[in-house]
């Protein structure tokens, strides 16, 4: 099914040239994954989403609106992925803020991806990469339009048994994947990276340090990761995936990781079949 989409909420797929979006990449974007039109994450979605705009200084928009529209595009859709865009809107050309901005919304449908029940039983297979995420602590977090970074990462390999690639900062500290956040257990404490430099902070990587608040948030190297007894990915698309190898290292899928994939699927996310 192809995509369906509505921009500030006409059925088109014309945006203006002339917009903020695609002349500057100034705005945010939400992957939000959808069940038979229920949206488990949605609240951490719109919360990201309203402090990247305050971050940002672009007037956020009407939770509300994005789900009505949301519902739309992805009516008829049982596994959907919404991907909701905001932008500055149209402006003059020059870095300088509009005095008054008309933000863009665009509200766009696809089929999920899928993925192997495979992958969710016994990992995938990830490389490290050579690029490294340049740090600017005013963009960590948020999910902005500027995604080069991961672009370039993930032009790095074309071998197909290579699922994800891992991201690290220029002080070789490790951050996230290219798509997902990463997870650790070490010692027995799960630990995530903190990403107050660089990274984009996960509304998959939120529920998972909610429900497990012992969690630890810190700093963590290679040589850290190759002490772990697992590791596993957080996703608000694919889910909790475990992962299997990092270039020479490998892992098998652990109790904590199990755990939150059941809670993934009491969730109702049902593309859980791991375990």
């Amino acid at each position: 099914m192809a995509a369906r989409w509505l921009v500030n909420g006409v059925a088109t797929e014309q945006l203006s040239v002339l917009d903020r979006g695609f002349g500057y990449g100034d705005g945010l974007f939400e992957s939000i994954r959808l069940v038979d039109g229920r949206a488990p994450l949605w609240p951490r979605h719109m919360q990201r989403l309203a402090d990247g705009c305050s971050r940002l200084q672009i007037p956020a928009p009407d939770p509300v609106q994005l789900w009505n529209e949301s519902q739309r595009v992805s009516a008829g859709i049982v596994q959907a992925v919404v991907r909701v865009t905001v932008t500055r809107g149209i402006g003059e050309r020059g870095y300088a803020l509009p005095a008054s901005p008309q933000p863009s919304r665009v509200v766009a449908a696809f089929m999920a991806p899928t993925v192997s029940d495979d992958v969710y039983a016994h990992g995938l297979h990830m490389r490290v990469c050579e690029l490294r995420l340049a740090e600017q602590p005013l963009l960590a977090g948020i999910k902005h339009l500027n995604r080069l970074e991961q672009v370039l990462a993930r032009a790095e390999w074309s071998d197909p048994a290579i699922a994800e690639g891992l991201l690290r900062d220029s002080h070789d500290r490790v951050i996230s994947a290219t798509m997902a956040n990463l997870f650790a257990v070490i010692d027995g404490v799960l630990l995530t990276p903190a990403l107050d430099r660089c990274g984009v902070a996960g509304v998959a990587r939120a529920e998972v340090l909610a429900i497990h608040p012992t969690a630890r948030v810190t700093e963590l190297s290679l040589q850290a990761l190759s002490t772990a007894s697992e590791i596993f990915l957080s996703s608000s698309v694919r889910g909790i995936l475990p992962v299997q190898s990092l270039d020479q290292w490998n892992y098998v899928p652990g109790a904590v990781t199990r755990q939150l994939q059941q809670h993934w699927r009491n969730l109702g996310f049902s593309m859980e079949h791991g375990g």
